[in-house]
């Protein structure tokens, strides 16, 4: 049985495809290749999204995910041949793969907690190229995709709130109640663009970010553009950019709690020199933090700055969802920064024709890790422009605009 009514998984639905179509700069047509992966409590949406994918003529191809015994017995008795084993049929299904709806609805967040991290980092390598494929198709307008989250007894239980609230926070958060979900979200698609415009019209060079627990800097970069509510995450409300590695500098703290690779990890802080964590610690999880930190050498390196307006978040819960987590709204919006791999899509430039090369003298950061850590405490956030001036661009949880 669904946590929600029919007219809501029809209206969460069009709005997963709202996000599909949106996020592509160029349109689909009839018989593009979408592939839609759930998790088995997803069920009902996921059947819902292929019914109307099917119905616009698209070829549909559908699968559940791993539930947690599976994922677990794989890393747990698999060697390092079978963990770095890809399959053909994988790549020819990117190779021509046009749009992918992801729903998440995990069952258990904590199953792989005493399981090497090692083992886990192996696996995300192994499945790298597969992104490669992706972004590569994604930069020339032939692949977009959307991601979202169907709330279920484990991640309600998480966050410490019954399934019925939680499902009501990420109803509220995705505009599922309103008459018109598509009509809400472009309404806030049309104000962030106007900030994004404001933003990339300023000549910045860095970005300081000061709360009670943080004073961090970084380094925007070459030819940079700040993106956010593009479709592809549902909700999103972040504007976000992908700096220039190597002037990362300061301390970053993580406020908000999160799971990750069946670990619990709270007040994550990061001191940052020349552009590397050289000191890494946490309340709880400071092992398994630093082991990831370790997957390579870009692991330790930021790949995206982001700040949240909680003008346009209806987010004020932690959900332990970083979906969700990373888009918190509340009292003071939040900033969350991620260690791992950039977006090239943030170049002010045609990020198809960028080479490995290119991108690596731009500063966009590299590896097989990209992992949000989010701060939501009140902050303020100054640029300084390249003729030295400074300008408050984030303050009280909104911006400057």
């Amino acid at each position: 049985m669904s946590v929600y009514t029919s007219k809501q998984l029809e209206k969460y639905a069009d709005t997963l495809i709202w996000g599909l179509t949106t996020s592509r700069p160029k349109p689909f047509k009839k018989y593009d290749n979408i592939l839609v992966r759930c998790d088995l409590e997803a069920r009902p949406l996921g059947e819902t999204v292929y019914r109307k994918l099917v119905g616009r003529g698209f070829n549909v191809v559908f699968n559940f995910l791993a539930t947690p015994a599976i994922e677990r017995s794989f890393l747990e008795r698999s060697d390092p041949r079978q963990r770095a084993f890809l399959g053909s049929w994988d790549e020819e299904l990117y190779d021509n793969l046009n749009g992918y709806v992801y729903i998440n609805a995990p069952s258990s967040l904590t199953h792989l907690k005493d399981i090497d991290p090692k083992r886990q980092s192996e696996a995300a390598i192994a499945r790298k190229p597969l992104f490669r494929i992706r972004d590569k198709r994604e930069e020339k307008g032939l692949f977009s995709w959307v991601l979202c989250t169907y709330p279920t007894e484990e991640l309600a239980s998480r966050a410490k709130l019954t399934l019925k609230e939680y499902a009501a926070q990420i109803a509220k958060a995705c505009y599922i109640n309103e008459p018109d979900p598509a009509k809400k979200w472009n309404a806030v698609f049309k104000e962030v663009t106007a900030i994004k415009k404001w933003l990339n019209a300023m000549p910045i060079d860095t970005i300081r970010t000061e709360s009670a627990s943080m004073d961090f800097t970084v380094k925007l970069g070459e030819r940079r553009k700040f993106l956010g509510v593009r479709g592809h995450n549902i909700p999103s409300f972040e504007i976000f950019t992908s700096p220039d590695w190597r002037g990362t500098r300061g301390v970053y703290c993580a406020n908000l709690p999160t799971f990750r690779g069946g670990n619990y990890i709270e007040k994550i802080r990061l001191e940052f020199k020349d552009g590397r964590a050289v000191r890494i610690s946490a309340a709880k999880g400071a092992d398994y933090v630093r082991k990831i930190m370790a997957t390579d050498k870009g692991a330790s390196q930021i790949g995206e700055y982001s700040l949240t307006d909680r003008r346009f978040s209806r987010i004020d819960k932690f959900m332990a969802d970083i979906l969700f987590d990373e888009n918190h709204g509340g009292k003071y919006g939040n900033c969350h920064v991620a260690i791992g791999s950039a977006y090239t899509d943030t170049y002010a430039g045609d990020p198809s024709k960028l080479t490995k090369e290119a991108k690596a003298k731009l500063g966009y950061n590299d590896s097989a890790v990209h992992w949000d850590m989010i701060n939501t405490e009140d902050k303020k956030v100054t640029a300084t422009l390249r003729n030295g001036k400074k300008a408050t661009i984030y303050e009280g949880g909104q911006f400057k605009y």
